[in-house]
């Protein structure tokens, strides 16, 4: 990790829930934090038990949503057909 680069525990921990979220690229982890992916890499390799981190990798890896040039949309949020609309705040209830 970049020597710079002090980071406090609740950092960390956002750093690692962003990481794991399919749909949060390692750009916006950058962003925010100024970490590059190998950064994040090696601390979620610091931060996890081996099982957790492997697991990790081999979901992370290959996949488009984690890298902002192989996403499919360039502008706003993805959004499945079947969400349900907000309405004046409120939830649409069933």
């Amino acid at each position: 990790m970049n020597s710079k680069i002090t980071l406090t525990p609740i950092e960390i921990d956002r750093i690692i829930e962003m990481a794991w979220e399919d749909r949060t690229t390692f750009d916006a982890i950058h962003i925010q934090f100024g970490l590059k992916e190998q950064e994040v890499i090696n601390l979620m390799r610091t931060e996890m038990k081996p099982s957790s981190f492997k697991m990790w990798r081999e979901r992370v890896q290959g996949r488009k949503t984690k890298h902002e040039k192989l996403r499919n949309f360039q502008e706003g949020r993805f959004k499945c057909s079947r969400q349900r609309q907000i309405n004046n705040n409120k939830i649409a209830k069933r």
